[in-house]
């Protein structure tokens, strides 16, 4: 049986007391690290000579913000002791560490968290799934600018998904293969393997459900630039219609505009003025009729 230190938000004593004696400067200072920032910490699982060292990023969708949040979770495995340190991130809720088995053999507590964490890369690919159809639903009534927005704020959070879940899937993958050893010894054994192959199909499925969602939300862009285009091609076809409909009264006008007196017989005529306005309204229900039978309006 292991026994599992769990912390959160530890500072540097705390940590110096609850580590093992050989870990490694680089291992230290990430574990001390504050929080994540704009240069997230690569995730990774790999073996040190004495210790299991892993470093993972898992995303959350904050519905009510509109944003994705990234929590660091660091994991130190030895033969006796699991050792995971939880960060809060900015404006967010540490990982919620329940789900994980607290007691077991080192690589059941391991493999127990590293499935907490697919499930919560599983339960971010619904949420952005969710508000990709959102987005695609409401692309005919919402305005242009809106959804436009939207598009783009959520194309930059499945690309930020897409960069962790990567490594995380990679770093797991090192344990299937068998590919993590401490001091030459292959870290896990078969059975705590099949339980990270376990969280690695997870990954899997996640990745499926990304690539899904952005071929998605790729459909909703075009079909919004085709609403638009189209509802240009509106308003151009009006316009024209509009010019075209004041191009003939126009004409009629310049015409019996001009002054010559003697070479317009319809200016001493008595229904001149009404013949001018026959005629203007005579073509210009013609050309209504006209688009009309064309379906141009």
């Amino acid at each position: 049986m292991a026994k599992w230190v769990d912390l959160l938000d530890p500072d540097r004593a705390t940590l110096d007391e609850a580590l093992p004696p050989d870990v490694h400067d680089e291992a230290l200072d990430q574990l001390a690290a504050p929080t994540i920032h704009d240069d997230e910490p690569r995730p990774r699982l790999e073996g040190r000579h004495t210790y299991v060292y892993g470093v993972f990023v898992v995303p959350q969708v904050l519905r009510n913000d509109d944003r994705v949040c990234f929590r660091e979770v660091d994991l130190i495995v030895t033969h006796d002791l699991v050792l995971t340190v939880r960060k809060t991130p900015v404006g967010g809720e540490p990982f919620d560490a329940s789900d994980v088995v607290p007691e077991g053999r080192p690589g059941e507590i391991a493999a127990s968290l590293v499935n907490a964490i697919a499930e919560c890369f599983l339960a971010a690919v619904d949420a952005l799934d969710d508000e990709v159809d959102e987005v695609d639903d409401s692309v005919e009534e919402a305005p242009a600018d809106e959804v436009r927005r939207r598009i783009r704020a959520l194309r930059q959070d499945l690309l930020r998904v897409r960069r962790v879940i990567g490594p995380t899937r990679e770093a797991l993958h090192r344990v299937v293969d068998r590919r993590v050893d401490v001091a030459g010894v292959e870290a896990f054994p078969q059975d705590i393997e099949i339980l990270f192959g376990d969280a690695y199909d997870k990954l899997l499925r996640a990745v499926d459900g990304l690539d899904l969602a952005r071929d998605l939300l790729a459909g909703a862009r075009d079909y919004l630039q085709a609403k638009i285009a189209n509802d240009q091609n509106e308003i151009v076809k009006k316009l024209t219609v509009t010019a075209s409909l004041l191009l003939l009264p126009t004409f009629i006008v310049g015409i019996y505009g001009q002054n010559f007196q003697h070479h317009f017989p319809e200016l001493h005529w008595q229904y001149g003025y009404l013949w001018s306005w026959f005629l203007i309204a005579a073509t210009t229900v013609l050309q209504l009729w006209y688009f009309r039978r064309k379906r141009w309006i």
